[in-house]
């Protein structure tokens, strides 16, 4: 704790020093994804965007592959301004921001542009905005695909099937919930440990969009891929509101609509690597299974029951869904 306080200090005392049209500035970025994966590239887009504009003034260095620590550790850090810049999924926010929670209701979109259409409208920026009292401030929100089950032995064909099934999950509340209206037992852990916990046994199972499954390498220990695609969470790139406040009115401008630039970008990146994913993935031995998704999106009522419990997350959700 006192490295990250003198961490703090230390870049608020360099800053104040200067004026803030002649701040040099790098804003240190998370990501627990892979060098080249989608988000990681997207913000690297957004580092050159901004080199460009600024003259070299302000640049972006990310920090793949959970160098900085597993998504819920980098959070907390990026509110306190240790780390400037955050790639994450919705989901750690759930608790923390409840409008997040609707964004990872299961089968809530009805397809990849439903989901496009609301991110990127008036609802977006609305859920955006919700981040600012924690201290973190919502730039843009990026693909993160369909979420499906793996497993390692027994192959999901049914819902029937998951019951009893030890599966990983995210951390969040929301995400438990889902699991148990499945039928399976909910494992939650940092993303980092899921291969190990698959291979050992920890865990029968996980859930994962394409591109995740195949650059963690799990379908190499979970050979069953069940085409459930019960969840099109999206995932969202934050800066904390200490770095933001650093910035002036100008650079702040120019970082929303660098970041905003940066959303045509990844999901040019991530439609290409759905693509390589998949088929790597069957290459490699992987069971790929389709199944009836009416029977799983049928159990989720009391999903929906627990946590859309005030008339504003019910009027998120209703709005969501009318949009055409």
């Amino acid at each position: 704790m006192k490295s990250i306080a003198a961490l703090v200090l230390g870049a608020a005392l360099s800053l104040a020093a200067l004026p803030a049209s002649a701040q040099s500035v790098t804003l240190r970025s998370a990501d627990i994804h892979p060098d080249g994966y989608p988000t990681v590239e997207a913000v690297k887009y957004i580092g050159e965007l901004m080199e460009q504009r600024t003259g070299g003034r302000i640049k972006i260095q990310v920090f793949n592959n959970a160098q900085l620590g597993a998504e819920k550790d980098t959070i907390e850090q990026t509110r306190f301004g240790v780390i400037d810049m955050n790639r994450v999924n919705t989901a750690p926010f759930n608790n923390l921001v409840p409008e997040t929670q609707v964004l990872g209701l299961p089968f809530l979109f009805r397809s990849v542009d439903h989901m496009h259409k609301v991110v990127d409208g008036p609802i977006g920026d609305e859920i955006l905005k919700a981040f600012e009292p924690h201290g973190l401030i919502g730039l843009a929100f990026y693909d993160s695909g369909a979420r499906s089950f793996y497993t390692t032995k027994k192959a999901i064909r049914s819902i029937d099937d998951m019951k009893g099934l030890k599966i990983r999950v995210q951390q969040s509340d929301l995400w438990i919930a889902m699991m148990q209206a499945f039928g399976a037992n909910p494992t939650p852990m940092p993303f980092g440990e899921v291969y190990s916990s698959l291979e050992t046994g920890v865990v029968d199972g996980a859930e994962n969009n394409w591109p995740s499954y195949e650059s963690s390498r799990h379908f190499e220990v979970a050979k069953h891929y069940t085409l459930t695609e019960h969840s099109l969470t999206p995932e969202v790139l934050v800066i904390s509101k200490i770095s933001w406040d650093r910035l002036s009115p100008d650079d702040q401008a120019l970082l929303r609509q660098a970041a905003k630039e940066s959303v045509a970008k990844m999901r040019e990146l991530w439609t290409a690597r759905e693509k390589q994913s998949e088929e790597k993935v069957r290459a490699g031995g992987a069971e790929v299974i389709t199944v009836d998704k009416a029977s799983f999106s049928a159990a989720m009522g009391p999903v929906y029951d627990k946590f859309v419990t005030n008339e504003s997350l019910k009027s998120l959700v209703e709005r969501i869904r009318a949009v055409q």
